[in-house]
């Protein structure tokens, strides 16, 4: 049976926390990391002078979630979408109070599939809520969570808005090593057809168009949210910001260009199959018809003397049989002359 190519994450086990909520809040001289036991607990990183990073992982704890979203004053709207985890990335925004933008973050699952999980962002002038479909699958944050930690670049002397660029881009360039895998397995699939195809290659064909095209989903749309945060007037994002935006919008648009050369690629592997498919089922027929088209007369001599008649030509005579087998040779050699020089065979 087909493995499925793409899924949603891991189911959540009952021992699990359903939500985990954590928080890192700096400037440059200043920095904490903790982990919340409670959406009340974010009450005292509100309002304060600091930036402040919330990622809610899991969305099974709704109250949970509800409380963090109106604590940084989300419209309820807007929480309303963070569960709505099958749309398609898009951007919103509350006048000059917040952003809120969704995106898909895919990550290569341990037996090739990809993983798809939905991330809200939140971004406000001085903080950013991140919201993360699943709990136990993990994210693509850590080089950012590391930046943060070491003080590396401008990410601890700049802005929320500069977080929520540096979160952005952390799923883009995961975008890149799903890509890279694929682009590995359709080279192999060449090969392989190349070499041998079979219909066992078939399935796994199917399964690469369809990874793709979750690939694809996700980064169309995305690029238009980025274009539209680089290009908006919203007062979120200072001007030094939308530089690196811009950065994060070609890197899309190489992720949408590789996507598109290999569904290309999975394409012409697919005709090339079918192609041979076709030239093989072609080349039996025409070994069949020709077996068929020399017994016809053949078949004809030996139904006009197996009929019940007394008196026929040769019926009598010592050499008719014989005689017989020589014409019906000489029938099956004339025809294969012909069909040589006709080069049908």
């Amino acid at each position: 049976m087909e493995r499925n190519p793409v899924r949603r994450g891991p189911a959540l086990p009952e021992e699990a926390a359903p939500t985990r909520i954590t928080v890192i809040d700096y400037d440059q001289e200043h920095y904490e990391e903790r982990e919340l036991r409670s959406a009340e607990e974010c009450t005292q990183y509100v309002g304060k002078p600091t930036v402040t990073w919330v990622n809610v992982d899991g969305l099974a704890d709704a109250e949970a979630v509800h409380r963090v979203g109106e604590y940084f004053g989300a419209h309820e709207l807007i929480i309303e979408d963070v569960f709505q985890t099958e749309q398609r990335p898009k951007l919103d925004y509350e006048r000059d109070q917040y952003l809120f933008f969704v995106m898909k973050m895919l990550q290569r699952g341990a037996r090739g599939d990809i993983i798809v999980e939905q991330v809200s962002l939140l971004l406000k002038a001085d903080a950013v809520v991140s919201f993360q479909e699943q709990i136990e699958v993990g994210d693509v944050f850590d080089p950012v969570r590391k930046r943060l930690r070491n003080q590396e670049g401008r990410i601890r002397s700049a802005g929320s808005d500069f977080l929520a660029y540096a979160l952005l881009d952390a799923v883009v360039d995961g975008y890149f090593e799903v890509v890279e895998a694929l682009g590995e397995r359709a080279d192999d699939l060449e090969e392989e057809f190349a070499a041998h195809p079979s219909a066992k290659t078939l399935p796994r064909l199917h399964a690469l168009r369809r990874q793709l095209l979750v690939v694809r989903k996700a980064t169309w749309p995305l690029r238009e949210v980025v274009n539209a945060l680089q290009r908006g007037s919203s007062p979120l994002i200072a001007a030094e910001t939308a530089i690196y935006l811009r950065d994060v919008y070609d890197h899309i648009f190489d992720v949408i260009e590789t996507v598109e050369t290999l569904r290309d690629m999975v394409s012409g592997l697919l005709d090339i199959y079918l192609s041979g498919i076709s030239y093989r089922l072609n080349e039996v027929m025409k070994v069949l018809t020709i077996i068929a088209t020399i017994f016809i007369p053949l078949t004809f001599l030996v139904g006009v003397y197996g009929m019940n008649f007394d008196v026929m030509p040769l019926l009598r005579w010592h050499w008719g049989y014989y005689y017989i087998w020589t014409v019906m040779v000489l029938i099956v050699i004339g025809m294969l002359v012909y069909f040589r020089r006709r080069r049908w065979i």
